[in-house]
């Protein structure tokens, strides 16, 4: 089954309601690139008038975990994928539409290669920038992937 944007958001639907709920939604993927829209609303606002950051942090992991389900859906093998870690820097209110972007793909075909030869763990670090309508950079994520060949039983 090939990983598509279609099958990916009704993926989120039924596996991640959450972020389904507060409209995070993918609009691009390709094996290097993976973009997600997700407008500040009622549903998903903090106090201040702006997208609380746990809306933000789950735009921008989908962004990063996208390319990975991709990649190893791609490779064939048995490989479990899990968070391991994560950092986000916050720079603008996030109002209106915002988009976040990963450019990393690159980063997940080495580390997969390694994982499938050696069985080893590996691990990889995503990063994802989201923008508003202008283009300014309202945050900036950072996501340690854990990757490892699931082992035969």
């Amino acid at each position: 089954m090939e990983v598509t944007v279609k099958k990916m958001n009704k993926f989120l639907m039924f596996k991640l309601p959450s972020a389904f709920l507060c409209g995070v939604k993918l609009i691009e993927l390709d094996t290097e690139k993976a973009v997600v829209k997700v407008k500040h609303k009622w549903i998903n606002q903090n106090p201040f008038n702006s997208m609380y950051f746990a809306v933000q942090s789950m735009a921008a992991e989908l962004t990063t975990g996208a390319i990975v389900i991709k990649k190893i859906k791609e490779s064939g093998k048995q490989i479990s994928m899990l968070v391991t870690n994560h950092n986000g820097t916050f720079t603008k209110k996030a109002i209106g539409l915002i988009k976040f972007t990963c450019n990393d793909g690159n980063l997940i075909d080495e580390a997969l290669k390694r994982t499938i030869a050696t069985g080893d763990g590996q691990t990889i670090i995503m990063k994802s920038v989201g923008v508003n309508e202008n283009g300014e950079q309202v945050s900036a994520y950072e996501f340690e992937w854990s990757l490892k060949l699931k082992s035969k039983k």
